[in-house]
């Protein structure tokens, strides 16, 4: 499986009203885009310190290459960053194939 690991830090001053949108139209991008195979989702609870101001992880799950070639430029994929822009301080996105 295609793993897509986003990590969002937001700008200190988006409102938790705001975070909250954002959370709603990532949440609901499964429902839009068919190459999406599942999402998973939560905030930052690490002890450690480390997050370095991300506080959200959204892992997206593909079959191939090609459904995330079609996810990338979706319509819906380029409303939801439409949503998060103006809300976004930085972003981190990593992408694997899982090993067993």
């Amino acid at each position: 499986m295609l793993r897509h690991v986003v990590l969002f830090k937001f700008k200190d001053s988006s409102t938790p009203e705001q975070v909250k949108e954002v959370e709603d139209a990532f949440l609901a991008l499964p429902s839009k885009i068919k190459e999406i195979k599942s999402l998973e989702w939560g905030t930052n609870n690490s002890p450690e310190g480390l997050n370095q101001g991300y506080t959200h992880c959204f892992f997206v799950t593909f079959d191939s290459e090609e459904d995330r070639a079609a996810y990338l430029p979706h319509p819906d994929h380029k409303a939801f960053g439409d949503i998060l822009g103006p809300h976004l301080d930085k972003v981190l996105v990593v992408d694997y194939w899982t090993k067993e």
